[in-house]
Order: C-alpha cells, then structure tokens, then sequence
C-alpha cells in the first residue's frame, strides 16, 4: 500500500505561474466565447424552447482559452469531442435511461472509449455525455438533435471565438492542429 503513495506523491516541479497578458487573453476569450453562446442562447433559442449553452462548456472554455496549446483544446477534439460524447450519451439514455447510475456510468465511459477511438479527446465531453443523462426533460426531448444543438453548435461558437482571440494576441497561437 505505501508503494502507491509514493506514486501519489508527485514530486516533479509545478508549471510556471501565467503572466499577466496571458491572464487577460485567457478571460478575453472566455467572457467572449461563454457570453456569446449564453447571449444566443436568452435571445434566440429560448423563445423556441430550445437549448445552447451546457455546463460541459465551461470547462471547455478553460481548455481553448486557458491552456491553447493542450493537444486536448484543439478545434478537432473540442468539435468531436462534444459531437461523439453527445451522440454516446444520447444512445445509452434512449437504451437504458430507466436505471440513471449505470446510465451515467457508461455514458461517460464509453465517450471516453469512443474520443478515444476516433482521436477526439475533450475532457469536457464526458460532462456533455453526462448531461445527455442527468438533464432536464427538455434536454431528453432533443434526443438526436442534442449532439449536435447545443453540443457541436455550441462548441463551434467557442470555436470560432477561439480564433479571433487566441490569434489576436501577437504571442499566442491557436490552433496548433486540425
């Protein structure tokens, strides 16, 4: 048992602290891209009684705007990450929404499976399988509409928030890949 303590332990030396300008840009691109996607959303989409904005976004915004050059915060696996982990979610919620536990459980293992698979890892996208399960009744209406509204149209507004700010500071560059 002590062995895996040890292997707790860490040891290894903490990342620098941001600069200041990395701060600004970081809650620049946040504000912007969370703001964009919540102000859609009260204007537009809940006069239809539909939904844009989800809390997987949240973290999604730390990766794109906070940590740019994670292989996780690149526009592939923000995108596929939502849109597969949505889709996952929606499949075990329609096969066995009726028991919610090992409803939530697989869902969010078999999206970590699937980004796997198809080279789309986004942390995020477990939540956006998760909310396939545990959301409102207005979230379950949706059904196959939900990866891709709110889950990939939300992610591509981040996205192409994303690009004009991460690219609009002379010393950060975003995206690293496709």
């Amino acid at each position: 048992m002590i062995w895996l303590f040890k292997k707790m332990s860490g040891g290894g030396p903490q990342p620098p602290r941001a600069s200041v300008r990395e701060l600004f840009w970081s809650w620049c691109g946040a504000f912007l891209g969370i703001g964009c996607v919540a102000l859609l959303h009260e204007k537009w989409f809940v006069a239809h009684d539909l939904i844009l904005i989800i809390g997987s976004f949240g973290a999604s915004a730390v990766l794109i705007y906070g940590a740019i050059t994670s292989p996780l915060a690149q526009p592939r696996n923000l995108l596929g990450g939502h849109l597969v982990s949505g889709m996952v979610g929606v499949a075990v919620f329609q096969l066995g929404g009726q028991i919610p536990w090992l409803a939530a459980a697989l869902a969010v293992s078999l999206s970590i499976v699937a980004m796997q698979i198809t080279r789309t890892l986004h942390p995020p996208g477990g939540a956006t399988a998760l909310i396939a399960i545990i959301g409102s009744d207005q979230i379950h209406a949706l059904g196959w509409l939900y990866p891709l509204v709110p889950a990939f149209s939300g992610a591509l507004i981040l996205l192409l928030v994303a690009l004009l700010v991460n690219n609009h500071a002379s010393d950060r560059r975003y995206p690293l890949f496709w």
